[in-house]
């Protein structure tokens, strides 16, 4: 029972989406640290490319990228056929793509709602329907296959800003990943979410740099998240030691979200 063997995920397939790029590229990074082969995917097939060169040049694991348009459900079905065709399994499907849209109540738009609850929660359960017969493939009652929501502590709580659909599609997807722990658990595939708080990402750059020390001060830690905060969570739900936690939401976010603001 030594870390080493607790702990690895050497040789599995991963797929992580939105994986080039902010919290997606930390946890991508990770694994492919750790021996990992992984596929990453987004709309930015230049992003993919570079993150690509960029992981395999840590000459352990190995990373792969396929391009796809998640707002589309036809790229995902091609997505999945893809790997389907090139890896035939998958060990870990880390649902990390998001989007976010912020204004004022009064003028928050309908088409914020389509385009948010789209990629942040039905393409979510598109995805990992399609890939499921893939996960099927390597899931055993020991080593399940996994899969990790990216959700958000904003899922949790009511955040400051005027995020609304972002906010909803986070508490859907804490909720739809429990449901997908409880059907899918069934078939030893076990699906848990990570409640993350602020990380240096694209979606956070704006807001830590107008309210980066206002942030800071909430946060029990004192500091914002780093990529091997996100990754070693990844790790431990991907590896044995995570093999038995089934519909858990993980907060990785410095005790912000327990913190008393009076």
């Amino acid at each position: 029972m030594d870390s080493q063997s607790l702990f690895n995920v050497k040789g599995k397939v991963v797929l992580v989406t939105g994986g080039a790029k902010g919290i997606g590229r930390m946890i991508s990074e990770g694994y492919v640290a750790n021996g990992a082969t992984v596929y990453i995917s987004s709309r930015d097939a230049k992003a993919c490319e570079e993150a690509c060169n960029e992981l395999n040049a840590l000459g352990k694991g190995k990373a792969y990228w396929i391009a796809a348009d998640f707002y589309k459900e036809e790229e995902i079905k091609r997505l999945a056929a893809e790997l389907a065709k090139r890896e035939g399994k998958l060990h870990v499907l880390v649902n990390n793509s998001g989007s976010n849209w912020g204004a004022p109540y009064d003028e928050y738009p309908s088409a914020a709602w389509t385009r948010v609850l789209t990629l942040n929660l039905h393409r979510v359960f598109d995805l990992t329907k399609l890939v499921t017969p893939l996960l099927e493939k390597t899931a055993t009652p020991e080593d399940p296959a996994r899969i990790i929501n990216i959700g958000s502590i904003d899922g949790l709580r009511v955040p400051a800003l005027d995020t609304f659909a972002y906010s909803a599609s986070k508490a859907g997807l804490h909720h739809l990943s429990r449901h997908l722990a409880n059907h899918l658990g069934r078939r030893n595939i076990t699906s848990n979410s990570l409640a993350c708080g602020p990380f240096e990402s694209k979606m956070m750059a704006a807001t830590l740099k107008n309210f980066g020390d206002q942030i800071k001060s909430g946060i029990p830690l004192g500091r914002i998240g780093s990529p091997e905060d996100v990754a070693g969570s990844c790790l431990f739900l991907s590896s044995r030691a995570g093999a038995y936690v089934n519909g858990a939401t993980i907060r990785v976010d410095g005790g912000s979200s327990i913190s008393a603001k009076i």
